[in-house]
């Protein structure tokens, strides 16, 4: 049997720790392997202090989605200036999602999903903000307000709390 792997995209800068640290270990449970990047190389610092060395970026990545099976997004407060708007992530999420693969987002993370227009029609959830909420219906998504939301190959969770569902919900997709 294959090895599964997970492409993980933070921020470079403000990154929810939790969200990372608990939606990795419930992957390293299922034994599928991750790689993390973001938009820059160098330490990454999360909103808790955490740090993480990013050796790889989004640039670096090409159109391919060999050799992972999900791409999942981590919120937190960086990720509006840091994910929401970058083109190259846009594009990566929309070939996983024509791929069939898992797209998977938490927090502030799923209005990316919104932007790029995969979440038309869809059921998702996002952080309870104004903002975000507003984000998810402009994108024409079908807003729930639960903590965990998977409808096909989409998931998506609303913060830190739900960080262990959510990671669970991607390996069980990703390992059956």
């Amino acid at each position: 049997m294959t090895e599964k792997q997970a492409l993980i995209i933070i921020a470079p800068q403000d990154f929810q720790d939790d969200e990372l640290s608990k939606t990795v270990r419930e992957l390293e449970k299922k034994n599928i392997s991750y790689t993390i990047t973001s938009t820059r190389e160098g330490l990454a610092v999360g909103m808790n202090g955490g740090k993480i060395l990013i050796d790889k970026t989004i640039s670096d990545l090409s159109h391919s989605t060999e050799p992972y099976a999900a791409l999942i997004l981590i919120g937190g407060s960086g990720t509006p200036a840091a994910l929401w708007n970058n083109k190259k992530l846009h594009a990566l999420v929309t070939e996983y999602y024509k791929q069939q693969k898992i797209v998977a987002a938490i927090c502030l993370a799923p209005v990316v999903l919104a932007r790029t227009g995969i979440l038309q029609g869809k059921k998702a959830t996002v952080f309870f903000d104004d903002t975000p909420v507003a984000e998810l219906k402009k994108g024409e998504a079908i807003y729930v307000g639960s903590p965990v939301v998977v409808d096909g190959t989409i998931i998506t969770a609303n913060g830190p709390s739900a960080a262990p569902a959510f990671g669970e919900k991607i390996a069980k997709a990703l390992t059956g």
